[in-house]
């Protein structure tokens, strides 16, 4: 995966007119946050911003986080797989869902890589190529806090002008979680050569790294 990266950044350094997926920028951290906890433990945030593959390698990177996995958030049981979901017509979001360990980041930190980085927040139901309600961008909380805290960054950035777009990023109520085939879990990992991943994905690992170094971990979890 090193090397797939170190040969991205040739590329990107070596083809200027080359479009690149890549919107990152460093933005401020939420002025409202939960305080880091006190002992280890465990929390999790479930969050979609367009395709799973690249948004679960994002946060797989990320110091403090101990478990990602791929699925699909909304809609329902039986409709909950790739085929169905790929239709845009079942209600689901492609999602990741992060555990973390809230005494070494918070979940404020995670939404802040996770506005910056791991997707762009601008985009209404797409990212990058990919088009349709199940690439939406959107926070499911899973307890009143995450919503506010949610909520309240949302406006603090729109307020900032952290974008040239305004943010479209919807914060519900997570009422269910179904995890994706094993085909889709780890699939950076498992495909660091394909043209996918090299394009869309690979950047937001330089970004992360480039744009918040502390948080950044070299080996994936």
């Amino acid at each position: 995966m090193l090397n797939t990266l170190k040969v991205l950044l040739l590329i990107l350094i070596s083809t200027p007119l080359m479009p690149c997926v890549s919107h990152a920028k460093t933005i401020e951290a939420p002025i409202e946050n939960m305080a880091l906890a006190v002992t280890p433990s465990q929390a999790t945030a479930v969050l979609a911003g367009g395709c799973f593959w690249g948004v679960q390698a994002v946060f797989q990177h990320v110091k403090g986080v101990t478990n990602v996995v791929a699925g699909y958030a909304g809609g329902s049981l039986e409709r909950a797989n790739y085929t169905a979901v790929s239709s845009g017509t079942t209600g689901h979001a492609e999602a990741v869902k992060i555990t973390f360990d809230p005494s070494q980041i918070s979940y404020g930190q995670l939404l802040q890589v996770y506005f910056s980085v791991a997707h762009d927040p601008t985009e209404l139901n797409r990212q990058g190529p990919d088009q349709g309600t199940q690439y939406r961008s959107s926070v499911f909380y899973t307890n009143a806090e995450q919503q506010r805290v949610a909520q309240l960054y949302i406006t603090q950035l729109e307020r900032q002008g952290a974008f040239h777009r305004p943010i479209v990023t919807t914060n519900v109520p997570l009422q269910d979680f179904y995890v994706a085939e094993s085909d889709h879990q780890n699939y950076f990992n498992k495909h660091p050569d394909s043209a996918y991943i090299i394009y869309n994905d690979a950047p937001k690992l330089v970004d992360l790294q480039q744009s918040y170094p502390e948080l950044y971990q070299r080996t994936s979890i």
